[in-house]
């Protein structure tokens, strides 16, 4: 049964997808306990309008049930199906090539995924959202205009494929660690140098765990 509580609402969706609120507060860029603090203390009174539209996006609810009045609700939804999960597809490009300004990070869509993959993955659907790859310098590994998805669970640098920002500029490269108080990122093309900074010049936004795109 649906409730007419936002924050029963809430809660139960979480529980019905597998997802978990700190995942989700982080996903709306909140700290890991906006949304249990919501819930169970009444603080924030109601959820921002921004806040409440990515919530509802990707729960696929519409936002009158996360408390938005019925004439501000959403006209479009994607809803979930069973054992199907969507997971956020955002208006960025992480570039493959110099770097690439970030833009607005509401979700323009949703990739659908079987929640019992996801599971067997070890990927928390809260954690993830795709975006697309832009520039060639992770070639052949990731070609321009693939979309990829990001796992954003909080865990220790290892090497591997990432999501990085330096600066304001997105990148996707390969973390290469070998060197202590050095984080080379590193391009699978050849003909890119890899660069190589320190520590606290570069912000690992996700690690790239799927990959699509066409032949």
């Amino acid at each position: 049964m649906v409730t007419n509580d936002p924050r029963a609402r809430l809660m139960q969706l979480v529980s019905e997808q597998g997802a978990s609120l700190s995942g989700l507060s982080e996903l709306i860029g909140r700290n890991s306990t906006y949304l249990q603090q919501f819930i169970r203390k009444g603080s924030p009174r109601k959820l921002e309008e921004n806040d409440r539209r990515r919530l509802a996006r990707f729960l696929g609810v519409d936002e009158s049930e996360l408390g938005a009045p019925e004439d501000l609700s959403s006209s479009v939804l994607i809803k979930p199906r069973g054992e199907w999960v969507d997971l956020p597809r955002l208006p960025l490009g992480a570039s493959a090539g110099p770097g690439l300004l970030a833009g607005e990070e509401l979700p323009i869509g949703a990739f659908r995924f079987s929640a019992r993959w996801l599971r067997e993955q070890g990927l928390d659907p809260a954690q993830l959202s795709a975006i697309r790859v832009e520039g060639d310098s992770m070639e052949a590994t990731l070609r321009d205009g693939d979309e990829i998805l990001v796992d954003r669970s909080p865990r220790n640098w290892r090497d591997g494929i990432h999501v990085v920002r330096s600066g304001e500029a997105l990148m996707v490269k390969r973390l290469d660690l070998a060197r202590p108080a050095v984080v080379a990122l590193v391009s699978d093309n050849p003909a890119y140098q890899t660069i190589e900074l320190e520590p606290g010049e570069v912000e690992v936004i996700g690690r790239v765990v799927w990959k699509s795109g066409r032949l």
